[in-house]
């Protein structure tokens, strides 16, 4: 019981003690994770940039300070209404200015326009999303020509959680996830180990073939 109500949270979090703790606990634990997505994707000055799943906002605001160009816009989506309002908060000047745009919604029916996001990062998320092939689509059909998504994540938690039956299905593992993105339409699609001082994270990388 303690596991599904603690898969539910970190899905989808809610204004609630459980909601509250799962914010603390991706605060602190997600962001090298967060900020390694970040500078792995290449962002330039002037990009259309898209976060999937951005939670508290901390990769919305490591975003935020690369995109110096005026044309430089952030974008960022979330399922959890908690969560939109927590980054809401924390970005509200970036929001006030145009800078940053966050919407409220599920990453399987973005109200974006087609061929329009530069890049895409996300950390920690694709596993909690119900239809892996309808979520790589969706990243699909708003990327540009040649655009990059990366998704960090450490996969030794990824699988403790997984063993615990916190996540459902076989959702988890990378390999269901890059072949979905590859049946949507993306290349080079591939998955690298990284090491950043005492921390081990896997990286998987996917370029928008149009």
């Amino acid at each position: 019981m303690w596991a599904e109500k603690l898969g539910k949270q970190l899905g989808r979090p809610t204004r609630s003690v459980g909601g509250w703790l799962v914010s603390k606990l991706l605060t602190v634990r997600n962001q090298v994770l967060e900020e390694n997505a970040v500078q792995l994707c290449g962002i330039q000055p002037g990009d259309t940039v898209l976060e999937l799943g951005h939670g508290p906002g901390l990769g919305l605001q490591s975003a935020a300070k690369l995109l110096t160009e005026p044309t430089g816009h952030l974008i960022g989506v979330d399922y959890s209404e908690y969560m939109h309002q927590m980054a809401s908060e924390r970005v509200k000047d970036l929001v006030a200015s145009g800078k940053v745009t966050l919407h409220h919604c599920d990453v399987a029916a973005m109200p974006l326009d087609n061929s329009t996001v530069d890049k895409v990062f996300h950390c920690n998320c694709y596993y909690f999303w119900p239809d892996l092939r309808k979520g790589a689509s969706e990243i699909h059909r708003v990327m540009k020509p040649g655009g990059l998504m990366v998704t960090t994540l450490r996969l030794s938690n990824v699988a403790a959680m997984a063993a615990k039956r916190v996540m459902p299905g076989e959702n988890w593992r990378p390999e269901a996830y890059m072949a979905a993105l590859r049946e949507s339409g993306f290349t080079d699609v591939r998955i690298e180990d990284k090491q950043l001082e005492n921390v081990t994270f896997q990286a998987i990388y996917a370029t928008a073939l149009k």
